[in-house]
């Protein structure tokens, strides 16, 4: 699909990071974008970046925790920039403390931003895709929801393992709907969050920290995958140090 003259959502893409990094990406490929995050401040400051480029981009406070906010989305979509082609399910985070040392409302709100607030985008988006012949949707899940190894927050590997499964199994809706599903599983990206946790890090342990990733290798990575329509149902591996991968769909434990 080729992105110029399109409508996109990214969600969380109003922090310094991935999120604002898809959506210049998207601008700059030619893409109308809809920044959705629960920060005005940062939405902003991303569609104004959007804007100085040239490019047409517009902010919509969305927690996507919250279903009507999700609605509000697609529905902004829709009726002032006049459809929805691509949903960049970005907006995703873990906070302590973790599973199981934590009440349920708190372990369920970080399944809820993982992984049950993009299955309804999902949905949604699937809706008014369909009104515009087809689409493509693009997963942001990490490599902490690869292996079989501990994780310091169980909750939020458990959600990013299921949202590369997700993936997988929506690769016919390509052949049902004309919408391609996909799904990049990036390492450590350098965003000040990072930044911070590597400088609280000691001396040996910062030292085996590998370069790390830079938002905009993962914004390629989403718009060529919204631009190659051989892809459905795909998982594009990127590990720090290492060149992208997709997952063999037919590989077995």
């Amino acid at each position: 699909m080729k992105t110029e003259g399109r409508v996109a959502i990214v969600t969380g893409a109003g922090a310094e990071g991935s999120g604002r990094a898809i959506a210049m990406a998207f601008a700059h490929s030619g893409a109308s974008v809809v920044v959705g995050d629960i920060d005005p401040i940062g939405g902003k400051e991303t569609v104004d970046r959007i804007e100085a480029a040239g490019a047409r981009a517009a902010f919509v406070r969305a927690d996507v925790r919250v279903r009507d906010d999700i609605r509000r989305l697609a529905r902004f979509a829709e009726r002032d920039f006049g459809g929805l082609d691509i949903l960049v399910n970005n907006a995703g985070n873990t906070w302590p403390p973790h599973f199981p040392d934590c009440p349920p409302d708190h372990w369920e709100a970080a399944l809820d931003l993982n992984l049950r607030g993009p299955m309804f985008a999902i949905q949604v988006a699937l809706e008014a895709m369909r009104r515009r012949g087809g689409g493509a949707i693009v997963n942001v899940s990490s490599v902490a929801g690869l292996g079989y190894g501990p994780h310091d927050s169980p909750e939020y590997a458990a959600a990013k393992a299921g949202l590369i499964r997700l993936t997988a199994t929506l690769a016919p809706l390509a052949e049902t709907d004309n919408v391609r599903v996909n799904c990049v599983v990036p390492h450590w990206i350098e965003t000040e969050e990072v930044k911070r946790e590597i400088a609280a890090l000691s001396p040996p342990e910062e030292a085996d920290v590998p370069r790390l990733l830079q938002p905009s290798e993962v914004a390629d990575a989403v718009v060529g995958l919204v631009e190659d329509d051989t892809l459905a149902g795909r998982c594009l591996v990127m590990w720090c140090e290492e060149p992208p991968h997709l997952i063999d769909p037919g590989r077995r434990e």
